[in-house]
């Protein structure tokens, strides 16, 4: 079913920043001020905080209700523009007995955030619209040093255009994953160490196949098992796309997930997986033992040897990112080696 796309954004836009799970700009507030600053310099908006997004951790984590009633709020109030969370966190699922989905549905505006904000997302797609896989205000935009243009080109062709989006290219100028402590406020004018580029991975060298883009962080995906909100029904001809947190989890993890997802019945339905390179401290050597794991469980396991896969993408705990617009229409095209979304992720009216 196609999706409710959100309005664009432009310069003098209001965004919501919201904590949905962890309270990040409690415990380190000039790391969220800085996100705040840089993103409303390079785009021209004002950013404005749901009700509890500032509160301490400690508080956010005893209280998922009012962390769903920020985000209704936000959705609700005809004033706000879009929504983005401050940071990810581990138990935004406490919010889903709280979210009314229909609300949602008859409010569509823009909704960005990535890691633990995979639940939200979840909830976006089961209420019927687009949103989007990408930064938050703690991680992405506040960059030590500044930016990435990769990320914030992305951005721009995403949720400021309304325009189709095209062949997404993959970054160039090299990534990272480095961590420099935030206890730490002298380290934000240190700009993180970059590897080189490789491109990303086309394990499939012919054809083409599209789908509706679902996905987020593998970890959470997986605390999503047995719920309405990832079901084979909803996911019958998607492309899934999927990333690992910053907490590493072995290749094997995927191993047993997709072998999880094929019991549910929603691996055999999708017309493709596109996985970001992975999370955390992870050895760059090591990166293709997650591209087997994957390829293996997916084909030698289960006989979907025509599945199109690509891997070591750049989204999700990598930066810079690009933004997805999850329950957009992909296309996979294994013979140019070309991923392409041909429409527009936002409207302009």
């Amino acid at each position: 079913m196609q999706k409710i796309k959100p309005k664009i954004l432009r310069p003098g836009s209001r965004i919501a920043a919201i904590s949905l799970s962890w309270g990040g700009p409690g415990t380190f507030p000039y790391r969220y001020q800085i996100g705040k600053q840089q993103f409303e310099a390079a785009f021209g908006v004002t950013v404005t905080e749901t009700a509890h997004a500032l509160r301490d951790a400690d508080w956010l984590a005893q209280n998922p209700e009012a962390r769903a009633d920020d985000l209704m709020a936000a959705f609700a109030d005809e004033t706000i523009d879009g929504i983005i969370s401050t940071i990810g966190g581990e138990d935004s699922i406490r919010t889903l007995p709280y979210l009314d989905l229909n609300l949602i549905r008859k409010n569509p505006k823009v909704f960005m955030g990535f890691s633990d904000t995979t639940i939200s997302h979840a909830a976006c797609f089961k209420a019927g619209i687009v949103s989007f896989y990408g930064p938050s205000f703690m991680a992405g935009f506040a960059e030590n040093g500044g930016m990435f243009p990769y990320m914030t080109d992305s951005i721009r062709c995403t949720l400021f255009t309304a325009e189709p989006m095209g062949v997404i290219e993959p970054n160039r100028m090299g990534w990272t994953v480095e961590h420099l402590p935030w206890e730490n406020p002298e380290n934000q004018t240190i700009r993180r160490k970059l590897n080189p580029c490789t491109g990303w991975r086309f394990h499939q060298n012919k054809g083409v196949a599209e789908g509706q883009l679902f996905g987020g962080c593998i970890e959470v995906l997986d605390w999503l098992r047995g719920t309405d909100y990832f079901s084979a029904v909803d996911l019958q001809g998607a492309v899934l796309f999927l990333e690992t947190s910053e907490d590493a989890p072995p290749p094997s993890f995927l191993t047993q997930f997709v072998r999880c997802i094929a019991a549910m019945g929603i691996l055999e339905g999708l017309n493709g997986i596109l996985l970001g390179r992975p999370g955390g401290g992870v050895d760059p050597q090591t990166f293709g033992e997650y591209d087997e794991a994957l390829c293996k469980a997916v084909r030698e396991e289960h006989g979907l040897n025509d599945m199109p896969i690509v891997t070591n993408m750049d989204f999700g705990h990598t930066d810079p990112m690009f933004v997805i617009p999850m329950g957009t229409k992909v296309r996979i095209d294994s013979s140019k080696q070309e991923i392409v979304i041909d429409e527009a992720a936002v409207i302009d009216v």
